[in-house]
């Protein structure tokens, strides 16, 4: 089974990136004879990041944060988005089969619209990019969170569409699969943590920064001496992500007998933090540091993945009557 998921290059990848994306995404790397085609989303991030040198920098930070999580480069397909061009071209043919409306009601351009912003037409056509990112891999399955399902459907329809007008076996149909545990990860004012909202928690900071994030978690304004609901509150919904059952058990205890305040708590998730990622805080820094190791595994990386893009654009091309020839219609051979 082939899994694929990518991760934008707008920042360094923050607790929520982790937790519900880059750590599935390894476990799932490791499981069974899946092979996985993990991605570093730089085309996505020139939508909001034009600073080319920042976006460079970021572009090494979540590479970093793959490699730091544990990511076993020999087993699976790690690559930099634009190093594959042929994503590019698939993109092109699929808007050409992509109706307006679609992409009017996207989410993606819907929450550009309510920002008051006027779009450009990367956001607007940002479905449609995603779309080949799957398709051009003969993906099986997308790790995705609730709020990015709509953009997988938008995917299998444009899938549909292409396949019956060229072939019913031209594209594989991807299927999502969400973590229902993880499908929210909340930032440090409650809403879905995102760099956007600026309510992120960075484990890759130094200590002293880090703290500052978490210190700095919103909560109500219950006295130390008075019963807590865990079930209301940013801190413990965090803590209960990133410690150990036991540990969360421990916390929501004392939030309901009282005597116990949001300072503690801030303080023992700012411990287990610190304690769970301290050997992807020290890998992290390190490769920071020297980026050469980065970019040979993305060289490697994108080798890879361009075999496999090329085989299916020859496909695509020769079906739509691009090319020399009109391949026949046949099963997609891996």
């Amino acid at each position: 089974m082939r899994i694929l998921t990518g991760i934008q290059s707008t920042g360094v990848p923050h607790l929520g990136n982790l937790l519900g994306a880059i750590l599935p995404a390894i476990s799932m790397s490791r499981a069974g004879n899946n092979d996985a085609f993990l991605f570093i989303a730089d085309l996505h991030s020139f939508t909001t990041v034009r600073d080319p040198q920042l976006r460079k920098e970021n572009t090494y930070a979540v590479a970093a944060a793959w490699l730091a999580c544990g990511l076993d480069v020999e087993r699976v397909t790690f690559y930099r988005q634009s190093d594959v061009p042929e994503v590019t071209e698939l993109t092109w043919y699929l808007q050409c089969m992509t109706p307006c409306p679609m992409l009017e009601n996207a989410h993606s351009f819907k929450d550009a619209l309510a920002k008051g912003t006027v779009p450009n037409a990367g956001v607007f056509n940002y479905p449609v990019l995603m779309a080949a990112d799957i398709l051009l891999y003969d993906t099986n399955v997308v790790p995705v969170g609730k709020d990015q399902k709509q953009h997988l459907e938008i995917t299998r329809d444009i899938a549909s569409v292409f396949n019956r007008a060229y072939g019913e076996d031209t594209f594989v149909m991807p299927e999502a699969r969400i973590d229902a545990g993880l499908m929210t990860i909340p930032g440090t004012d409650g809403r879905k943590m995102s760099k956007s909202y600026n309510n992120t928690i960075n484990v890759f900071l130094p200590e002293k920064e880090l703290k500052k994030q978490v210190m700095g978690i919103v909560t109500d304004s219950k006295s130390l001496e008075e019963p807590k609901d865990p079930a209301t509150d940013n801190v413990f919904q965090l803590f209960k992500l990133a410690a150990p059952p036991e540990a969360a058990t421990a916390m929501e205890a004392s939030y309901r007998a009282g005597g116990y305040g949001y300072g503690h708590a801030k303080k023992e998730l700012l411990e287990v933090l610190l304690s769970r990622f301290a050997q992807e805080r020290a890998t992290f820094q390190g490769l920071m540091a020297d980026r050469s190791v980065l970019d040979k595994q993305l060289a490697v990386g994108a080798e890879k993945a361009r075999a496999v893009a090329q085989a299916t654009l020859q496909r695509v091309r020769g079906r739509a009557g691009y090319g020399t020839g009109m391949p026949p219609a046949g099963p997609v051979v891996r």
